[in-house]
């Protein structure tokens, strides 16, 4: 059997409990490429943003170090306060955009295959240190993919940055002419926004690789129809205990109804196989309902906690078998069966008068006639 599971081609797509399990495992889709956009997609705007402030913290730091005068210099405390004060200075300056980049380099991931944290990735396996394994992997589709990607990063980013020294080439040029101040001012601002929009081509990357990276993550995923059998036998249950949970929960049923037959206005008996036991509440419906029912042994046992209790019973074969096989217990009976059931429980209630002394004795037991439709043949 195993020598079948290995030869079949794994061409189902994976179930959610495969997906699901894979995940607690550490496995689900992930892309560098996205994640690296991300951090210098962010950490260059990040310096169009707030590189103005850094900088003037930096020049902050600077005209502070350089403002020394001799005597500081030969102080030791001197010099460690002025180091601290840099290192705070620099620290301000720097924090902010560091920020920036934490919160890409963290949540960039998420942007494929969300949230995850679990150690069973860390659990070190065989297979990674394997030889054979490593040969495998670097002659494998993944890495014909992965060496596609860096070619194709050379290419896209080395054409955009082309393309963008192009663009801001007379711009450079003309710096020269200008003074210090505005020359800084101009060439900072050609420098960002030339990062901004080299580290933006490699989104065109990014777009390429999610899609792969979550078709490879499938493909590794996929199972046999021996698998997806399997998988659904473990969800669903072994048979065996299938069957004890089924009669567990019928043995449970049983004891409900058993519990209910005391309350019960009458139970109709065939006395070789069926019992059925029935209440009539006005005031909660219109007709009467199936306290419980049940044939042979459960008969019995219906009809011993009847007398224990003292609820009458009465001898219908042929209603007892409409009432067994067309109702269910706890439903209200078929409309059919409404005159013999109210016949009985005329009778039923004549008795008990006639019992405590009140009335008269009834003459005869009723008709009780049933539909040919609802009528059941004796077994």
């Amino acid at each position: 059997m195993a020598e079948e599971d290995s030869s079949q081609e794994k061409t189902e797509e994976p179930t959610s409990r495969k997906i699901e399990k894979a995940r607690e495992e550490g496995q689900i889709p992930r892309s560098k490429e996205l994640n690296t956009s991300a951090v210098l997609l962010f950490g260059s705007i990040g310096l169009l943003v707030l590189g103005p402030a850094g900088a003037e913290h930096i020049a902050a730091m600077a005209r502070y170090n350089f403002t020394l005068d001799r005597m500081a210099v030969f102080d030791t405390a001197e010099i460690f306060r002025h180091i601290g004060a840099s290192l705070w200075s620099a620290t301000l300056a720097l924090t902010p955009w560091l920020m920036v980049v934490l919160f890409a380099a963290i949540f960039g991931p998420i942007g494929l295959g969300g949230w995850l944290f679990t150690t069973k990735s860390l659990i070190p396996k065989l297979d990674r240190i394997n030889p054979l394994s490593g040969l495998k992997r670097m002659f494998s589709m993944n890495s014909l993919v992965e060496l596609f990607k860096s070619w194709a990063k050379i290419i896209v980013v080395g054409v955009v940055a082309w393309m963008v020294l192009s663009y801001y080439f007379r711009d450079a040029i003309t710096l020269r002419q200008k003074e210090l101040r505005p020359a800084i001012d101009g060439s900072l601002e050609i420098l960002i926004w030339s990062i901004i929009i080299i580290c933006s081509s490699t989104i065109i990357i990014a777009m390429l690789d999610v899609p792969w990276q979550i078709y490879s993550h499938t493909k590794k995923l996929r199972m046999t129809l021996q698998e997806i059998k399997d998988e659904f036998k473990d969800s669903d249950g072994k048979p065996e205990v299938k069957a004890k949970i089924r009669q567990l929960q019928h043995e449970a049923a049983q004891r409900r109804m058993m519990a209910d037959v005391p309350t019960a206005d009458v139970v109709i008996t065939n006395p070789s196989h069926y019992s059925v036991a029935l209440q009539y509440d006005s005031s909660v419906g219109d007709a009467p309902v199936v306290l419980a029912k049940g044939r042979d042994e459960v008969a019995l046992k219906i009809r011993e906690i009847a007398k224990k209790n003292n609820i009458p019973q009465m001898q219908a074969p042929p209603l007892a078998r409409a009432l067994y096989k067309h109702t269910k217990v706890g439903d209200e009976i078929p409309e059919g069966l409404f005159v013999a059931v109210a016949q009985v429980l005329a009778y039923i209630f004549q008795m008990d008068i006639f019992v405590k002394g009140k009335g008269p004795k009834p003459e005869r037991k009723p008709d009780m006639p049933i539909p040919r439709d609802l009528r059941v043949d004796p077994d």
